[in-house]
């Protein structure tokens, strides 16, 4: 896909460096991707949005791309991938963002939400919806008790055993395992087998993405590796730690949920009845949920309907906010009058 011109730059945030991709001027849109990802996956939206009058940032989040990668799990916590996020908007100059996140950059976005609603004009979260913190069990505790070593993250939990196993794999067939998943299903591995010898490498690349954009994210992860990437599932207990003094607490800032009907597990997990019910709608109050037809790649997948999606959103969050200003400047003009 041609993006056409953007501007690529590394802005230092939070201690470290990150890079970004960016296009177009008006209000500031931030793009978050997920795993196995960096700033390409969002190169439908990137321009799209760009063209409709957004100023549109995607930056390839710590430990992925040509951002810094810190050798520590502890270094990436939902508390330091937020202050990045914060140190971006102070860098633009902007006090408030939209802010769309598929995957783990759904995940981030709902803590930026949740510790800054200050600075959120409104979100889009992709595949993950919001969880509310379990107040007994840390996360992997509860993972490894339901699902078993098997389990896609107990397996990410060990440092270097996701690693060396996905090394026995040239980079662009893990890219192909992750990315084309089909499978709606939890991503459990039969007893001693690593989970990516146990997800599939199609022999048919489905419409919407080509050989040579997959060849773009295994050069990408052949020059950083894929350890940064995985200390997020390794920093999930910490999160768990210091999440604590929001327990309980409601996401309060406009957002749009948009997942696909085959994503993995969204009927095995019952994420179906979850954000179709009133528990979730209890946490985030302000929340439209929107399912098409589709897997966990949603954005690339249904690229132009996600697109949509999100322009309608931003639109309609604009349109209201603009509204919400005209009584004030009625009585000012009012207060002027008399």
């Amino acid at each position: 896909m041609d993006l056409g011109e953007v501007n690529h730059q590394r802005i230092k945030t939070n201690g470290i460096w990150l890079h970004v991709v960016e296009k177009g001027s008006g209000p500031l849109v931030l793009l978050l991707h997920g795993f196995p990802e960096f700033w390409y996956s969002w190169r439908h939206q990137i321009t799209f949005l760009a063209n409709h009058g957004y100023h549109v940032v995607a930056p390839d989040l710590r430990g992925y791309g040509d951002s810094d990668s810190p050798l520590s799990p502890s270094s990436y916590s939902v508390l330091h991938l937020a202050g990045d996020l914060v140190g971006l908007l102070d860098y633009f100059g902007e006090q408030q963002a939209f802010v769309v996140g598929h995957d783990w950059g759904s995940t981030v976005s709902w803590h930026l939400s949740l510790f800054r609603p200050d600075r959120v004009k409104g979100l889009v979260a992709i595949s993950v919806p919001y969880f509310p913190r379990d107040p007994v069990a840390k996360a992997i505790e509860s993972f490894r008790g339901r699902f078993g070593d098997g389990f896609y993250i107990s397996q990410f939990q060990e440092p270097g055993r996701a690693e060396r196993a996905f090394a026995r794999y040239d980079y662009l067939t893990v890219m192909k395992k992750f990315l084309l998943i089909n499978k709606n299903d939890l991503l459990i591995a039969p007893g001693g087998m690593e989970i990516i010898d146990h997800l599939q490498t199609p022999a048919v690349l489905p419409p919407w993405i080509t050989e040579e954009e997959l060849q773009v994210y295994a050069d990408k992860f052949e020059e950083s590796g894929f350890t940064g990437a995985l200390n997020y599932y390794r920093a999930m207990d910490l999160n768990w730690e210091l999440s604590a003094p929001w327990q309980g607490a409601k996401v309060t800032v406009p957002t749009k949920y948009i997942v696909g009907d085959k994503d993995i597990g969204f009927d095995a997990y019952g994420i179906r009845e979850y954000v179709q019910g009133d528990t979730f709608k209890g946490l985030v109050p302000e929340v439209e949920v929107v399912i098409l037809e589709g897997h966990h790649f949603i954005h690339e997948e249904r690229a132009h309907e996600v697109s949509q999606e999100i322009l309608t959103f931003l639109q309609k969050l604009s349109v209201e906010y603009l509204y919400r200003q005209l009584p004030c400047q009625e009585n000012n003009e009012k207060s002027a009058v008399f």
